[in-house]
């Protein structure tokens, strides 16, 4: 007799059928036991997720109408830019909403096929005058087909996850773990080898994240510490081949990794700012957004509340103000208290991840919400530290804050898959604990003579 899941003690079962005969009551019982539908069902959503969401697209929207003012002025209407990001945010909310129904085998599988699309769009923009290429910022990041132009290294990002998420959680034994290992290296080094042409940053933030993923489950450890050991070897080298054999010697470097110039020559800035005390002071072309960025700091530092929405006077000098740099307006306009309650609502969201993971019996659930919660709070943290002039400036856009439809969207569908994954288990768990239940009270007791 074929039995759902769920039903554990069949013995007793199969006892009462071979014995008793009471063939109608187990039916009806093995009917009762049948799982549910759970989509489109409400009543299960994670409401954390949701609250965290809804408050960082709130300060999305204040922060952004305030520093869009450039984008407003040149487009000739105060309004134009902002509309068309609401729109996108719009969509998003739309989307995520429509997504946490979705059972997480589909999008498993969805994974795949946007790892598949996404790579390809990768190599096709870094073919040399690719007609599918689009060039912004002295860098080729967007795929252009017709009136359609999207960012495929964000698709790459969220699908890589999901995929050595469904790879990783099928290690049960040594071997697996070796077996995965050179797997998802594989996969992750074809994936990030476009991205690193033309986004330095991106390319390290989704190692850094998938190395996170290896330790989460059971890769050997050796494995790791050596690919670790290994890249920090080849950039290093990188580093200084670049530097001392072009930029000192005055050489153009040509080719596929020309932007390394560009990456080598941020890296000195940042060090050159804070050892010429001169250099601090004068505002060039190549230290404009680093040194206008600071005094938009220094303004909002005035005040625990800053100079209060609204008010901010670097947003019309700080280059890429509604981009790389919002952060930089955000702190101006809402001082240290805004700054706080930023910090600490990207740390929930890798909080809750944390707490909802421990209570996941499906490991593959558990390495999906880690690694995109992972991806979602490195990229904030990264971002945040850059406008304050920690690290080297690196165009990573601050999550549902900074302008920009492609990120927007697919920030949006991060939450999405882990408010998915979230309420799938609150599903399964509540049908478990039906199923103790009715166990308990439709099998009858047995009196053995």
């Amino acid at each position: 007799m074929h039995l759902p899941y769920g039903v554990k003690d069949t013995q007793k079962l199969l006892d009462i059928y071979n014995n008793t005969g009471m063939l109608e009551k187990i039916n009806t019982y093995i009917n009762r036991l049948l799982p549910k539908p759970i989509l489109g069902n409400s009543k299960y959503i994670d409401k954390p997720f949701w609250i965290i969401f809804i408050f960082l697209i709130a300060i999305s929207s204040i922060v952004f109408f305030s520093a869009s003012s450039f984008l407003s002025y040149k487009a000739g209407n105060p309004l134009g830019p902002v509309a068309k990001q609401m729109t996108f945010m719009a969509i998003g909310i739309v989307a995520a909403y429509i997504i946490q129904f979705v059972p997480t085998w589909i999008l498993r599988l969805l994974g795949y096929a946007m790892l598949g699309i996404s790579i390809l769009c990768l190599y096709l923009i870094i073919i040399p005058n690719s007609p599918f290429g689009m060039r912004v910022n002295e860098a080729t990041r967007w795929f252009r087909l017709g009136p359609l132009s999207f960012q495929p290294s964000e698709l790459a990002k969220l699908s890589l996850i999901i995929v050595i998420a469904d790879l990783l959680a099928r290690i049960k034994t040594v071997e697996d773990g070796k077996k995965y290992f050179f797997i998802t290296l594989g996969l992750a080094g074809i994936t990030i080898f476009p991205i690193l042409i033309g986004n330095f940053s991106t390319a390290a933030l989704v190692a850094i994240i998938v190395v996170f993923m290896w330790f989460l489950s059971n890769i050997p450890t050796k494995y790791i510490l050596s690919t670790i050991g290994i890249g920090i070897v080849v950039l290093v080298s990188g580093f200084f081949i670049v530097k001392y054999g072009y930029i000192e010697k005055g050489k153009e470097l040509e080719g596929t990794f020309s932007r390394a110039v560009t990456w080598v020559k941020r890296v000195d800035e940042m060090f050159k700012e804070k050892n010429t005390n001169e250099a601090e002071f004068q505002i060039t072309d190549y230290n404009r957004q680093r040194s206008i960025a600071k005094i938009a700091i220094m303004r909002g530092g005035r005040s625990p509340f800053g100079v209060l929405p609204g008010n901010s006077m670097e947003r019309d000098f700080l280059p890429l103000a509604f981009a790389d740099y919002i952060f930089a307006i955000y702190v101006e306009e809402t001082g240290i208290v805004g700054v706080v309650i930023l910090i600490l609502l990207y740390l929930a969201i890798l909080f809750r991840a944390c707490y909802a993971s421990n209570k996941y019996e499906d490991y593959t659930a558990m390495l999906m919400v880690m690694g995109l919660a992972l991806m979602l709070t490195c990229q904030a943290l990264i971002s945040m530290a850059v406008a304050v002039g920690i690290g080297p400036v690196t165009g990573q856009p601050l999550p549902l804050i900074s302008m920009g439809g492609t990120s927007m969207t697919i920030t949006c569908l991060y939450f999405g898959i882990m408010m998915a994954v979230a309420r799938e288990q609150n599903v399964l768990k509540a049908q478990e604990e039906e199923t103790r239940i009715e166990s308990i009270q439709e099998v009858p007791d047995i009196k053995l003579d």
